[in-house]
C-alpha cells in the first residue's frame, strides 16, 4: 500500500486480541518495531473488551486531520484517498462561510 498509494498515506497496525495475553504470538516490543521502522502507526486492541476499539479510528482521524491542516493531504485532489462528505454538507459550508463573509443587510438594525 505505501509503494502504490498517495505517499502521505496513514497507516495503523493493529495488533488484535489484547485479552488473550497467554496467547500471544507477537510481543508487544516486536510489534512496536515493526510499525517504527515501516512508519506505522501502532496499538494493541481487543475487540472483546473494546479497549482501544474506539482510539484506533481517533488516532487514524486526528492523524489525517492533521495532514490536512498541515496541507500535506488536500481533500480536493484527485487521488487523496480522503474526500469531503456529503454534497449537502458541503454546500451547508460554504453558505456559512458566505454568511459570515457577507453578513445580510438590515436596513432597520442600528450599530
Amino acid at each position: 500500500a505505501q509503494n502504490l498509494a498517495n505517499p502521505n498515506l496513514v497507516v495503523l497496525l493493529v495488533g488484535n486480541k489484547r485479552d488473550l495475553e497467554e496467547d500471544r504470538q507477537v510481543s508487544f516490543l516486536e510489534a512496536s518495531q515493526f510499525a517504527q521502522e515501516n512508519d506505522l502507526m501502532f496499538l494493541e486492541a481487543s475487540a472483546l473488551t473494546g479497549e482501544n476499539v474506539e482510539e484506533a479510528f481517533l488516532q487514524c482521524a486526528k492523524t489525517i486531520l492533521s495532514k490536512v491542516e498541515t496541507g500535506e493531504l488536500d481533500p480536493n485532489k484527485l487521488g487523496s484517498g480522503i474526500q469531503h462528505g456529503e454534497t449537502a454538507i458541503r454546500r451547508f459550508q460554504r453558505q456559512s462561510t458566505s454568511a459570515s463573509v457577507n453578513p445580510p443587510s438590515c436596513s432597520g438594525c442600528k450599530i
